[in-house]
């Protein structure tokens, strides 16, 4: 069944386990480093480029939007992304965290600038995500404490080093389980259909090119 039919889709292996070790590595010293100049009141630490703990949707994990490295990842895999989708695809943006145990990605739809999306796994213990395929019209929202009844349990779908799920982000309600292990590196790869509902409006995330923050 291809993607377009039931909108989602595992591609196995979609890079190589040695770049996401080293992904998965550079994210571990990004937190690291990032933590460390926010605690010692670096002057330049609150610049956007720098990351945070403060994500309103997983608290406590580390989260980035826009890293160059992830960055470089959203165009990488954009070929096998097309090729999978059979869509003509924009790159969007990217958006990476370092979970930690306890953390919980609510279920939820996503915004505008996600509708083809991708998790892709860096490595760290394992954490299954969750799909509701049916696209049900329950649209539940925890993050926002929107709770329907009755609605879909969803798929579970478990991802090595170097796997990616492609899902439809503004269709399908996607989410994880509280995380039992120590740390999981994942990052999100957005994009837009050009012949879709979004179009080229979309391109970049409305930013000027990738690699930098949301401009205000």
């Amino acid at each position: 069944m291809s993607f377009k039919k039931k909108k989602y889709q595992i591609i196995r292996q979609a890079i190589s386990k040695d770049v996401a070790d080293i992904a998965f590595i550079y994210l571990q010293i990004s937190a690291e480093a990032d933590y460390w100049m926010l605690q010692n009141n670096v002057t330049y630490a609150h610049n956007p480029l720098i990351g945070n703990f403060t994500d309103k949707q997983v608290p406590n994990s580390y989260a980035k939007y826009a890293d160059r490295l992830m960055e470089t990842l959203l165009i990488k895999t954009i070929s096998v992304m097309k090729k999978k989708t059979g869509l003509n695809l924009i790159p969007t943006y990217s958006y990476t965290r370092l979970y930690r145990t306890g953390n919980v990605l609510y279920r939820h739809k996503d915004r505008p600038s996600c509708e083809i999306s991708t998790t892709l796994n860096l490595g760290g213990d394992p954490w299954s995500i969750y799909l509701d395929p049916t696209e049900s019209n329950n649209v539940i929202n925890e993050y926002k404490n929107i709770i329907k009844p009755n609605a879909p349990k969803g798929i579970k779908i478990d991802l090595k080093p170097g796997d990616m799920l492609i899902y439809s982000g503004c269709d399908l309600e996607h989410w994880r389980k509280p995380f039992k292990g120590k740390l999981c590196g994942q990052v999100f790869l957005h994009y837009n259909y050009i012949e879709g509902k979004y179009g080229k409006e979309n391109l970049y995330d409305k930013r000027p090119i990738l690699g930098i923050p949301k401009l205000r």
